[in-house]
């Protein structure tokens, strides 16, 4: 089976394509072609040091800038293409690691951001990869969260706990969706809160995510 990393890569590129250069992402002011150049820097360049490393972000700015000045469309086959061998991400289990919620994302960054999305119908092995790595990943993710967190996973009950609290807020949705949520795509995760009304106005509004 393909890994789940290498279809929202060519998935996310496809749908670059479809929606065009110019329009918006969920990624803040980015547009579309931002954000793959951003893709396209953190696994070909070693400027992208600045993604992590905040006092070294405009060594990453001048980085976008000149992967930005290329075309488009080849900016975006270029990414289709794969890491290069060099890159980290070109090794099977790091590319699954590191780029399986990745590219998920930010393919959903951009199908979001569009007037009409409409949620996908993942496979169950899709939702179960997401499920299992949300529920590790989501602990770091939620960190800046003033409430305890619990994610509840629609299809099967099972919860993970990412911040523990006497009274936390469960998030409950399809894994798909509670990735979103962790993320810090709130407003676009179809999911369902409960807890107490002070907790879930706190975390609605909270700056998750990397």
């Amino acid at each position: 089976m393909t890994r789940m990393a290498r279809t929202e890569r060519t998935a996310l590129c496809d749908t670059a394509l479809q929606v065009g250069e110019d329009q918006p992402t969920l990624c803040g002011d980015w547009t579309v072609k931002d954000l793959v150049v951003h893709l396209l820097v953190r696994e070909r360049s070693p400027g992208a040091v600045g993604i992590a490393v905040a006092p070294l972000s405009r060594v990453t700015d001048a980085e976008m800038r000149r992967f930005g000045r290329a075309d488009f469309t080849v900016l975006v086959e270029r990414l289709r293409s794969g890491p290069p061998r060099w890159s980290p991400y070109g090794v099977p289990k790091l590319d699954t690691m590191f780029n399986t919620l990745e590219f998920f994302v930010h393919h959903e960054d951009i199908r979001r951001s569009q007037p009409e999305w409409t949620p996908r119908d993942l496979t169950d092995d899709q939702q179960k990869l997401l499920w299992s790595m949300v529920r590790t990943a989501g602990k770091g993710l939620v960190r800046k969260a003033a409430v305890g967190v619990t994610l509840e996973n629609a299809t099967t009950g099972s919860r993970a706990v990412l911040k523990d609290a006497s009274e936390p807020v469960v998030v409950t949705g399809l894994p798909s969706e509670l990735t979103m949520f962790t993320f810090g795509r709130q407003a676009q995760a179809k999911v369902q809160l409960s807890g107490p009304p002070e907790a879930v106005a706190t975390l609605t509004g909270a700056s998750l995510g990397i």
